[in-house]
């Protein structure tokens, strides 16, 4: 049986086991997938110790994604534009690294949130590795004006310019943000997770007619971004499980060769929904 796992610190809250289960079954697909725990400082020792006792893939999760691109001995295009890998396949004797965030998070907007992207205006909050992996697929959907902002401006700016080429994206301050509306408002940071939205910490109501805010990161609950952005003018707001759901369909594909139907899933781990 071909194994596979989810692999990160922590990583026992996953919820990926449960989804490729699902595909596994779906597919009719012969294969085991696990959680797979590693120390902060032996990310390389777990996954090549994987390999070696039959794995064939991974999804990785924090905080080992820049380490997984590293180690990677082949990449596909998004994961260089990304800077950072989410999935790995074993390819004969090496590591395959593949960015599949990016792709996930626009199919959970597009086709299950059916959001429109072209022509419309984006915010996205934050400049670490989970904006970088979903700037390349979203400047895809060809959006009128792509902003970030984040607490370190520079760092923001120097993401903008790294991602100019593919399309109108720029770094603003928050003061800079005043007055201005989006479409579509996209939490790509960690702030909030452990507890409320710092106030002031972005601008009072960013929100245009029919806005969404969406938050990268997924609860049972409304997370705290998402109660924030209710409060503030937003029509509509979802999490990030079905862009979990999206990338682990992406992964699997990769992995197996099928695309499982992502619904049914949903349907599973959110049954109100």
């Amino acid at each position: 049986m071909d194994r596979y796992a989810v692999i990160g610190h922590p990583v026992a809250h996953s919820k990926s086991p449960l989804i490729h289960q699902a595909f596994a079954r779906a597919t009719g697909q012969h294969m085991s997938y696990e959680l797979l725990p590693a120390p902060l400082d032996g990310f390389l020792a777990t996954a090549q110790r994987f390999a070696a006792e039959g794995g064939r893939g991974l999804n990785v999760t924090v905080p080992f994604k820049l380490e997984a691109y590293a180690m990677a001995k082949e990449r596909s295009a998004r994961a260089e534009e990304a800077q950072a890998c989410n999935t790995l396949a074993w390819r004969d004797d090496h590591w395959y690294a593949d960015n599949t965030d990016g792709v996930g998070l626009m199919r959970d907007l597009t086709h299950n949130l059916h959001e429109t992207l072209a022509g419309r205006d984006v915010l996205v909050l934050g400049a670490g590795g989970a904006a970088r992996g979903i700037l390349g697929p979203l400047l895809a959907k060809m959006p009128r004006s792509v902003v970030l902002v984040n607490r370190t401006e520079p760092r923001a700016a120097e993401l903008a310019a790294s991602f100019a080429e593919h399309g109108p994206v720029a770094a603003m301050s928050s003061a800079q943000l005043n007055g201005r509306r989006f479409h579509v408002v996209i939490n790509a940071t960690s702030i909030g997770i452990n507890g409320d939205v710092p106030e002031n910490l972005w601008p009072e109501h960013p929100f245009a007619v029919g806005g969404l805010a969406y938050d990268l990161v997924y609860a049972d609950v409304p997370t705290p971004f998402l109660r924030w952005a209710s409060q503030r003018s937003a029509e509509r707001t979802a999490d990030g499980l079905g862009m979990l759901i999206e990338q682990a369909a992406e992964s699997f594909v990769l992995w197996r060769g099928v695309r499982p139907e992502t619904s049914p899933v949903f349907a599973m781990l959110r049954p109100q929904a």
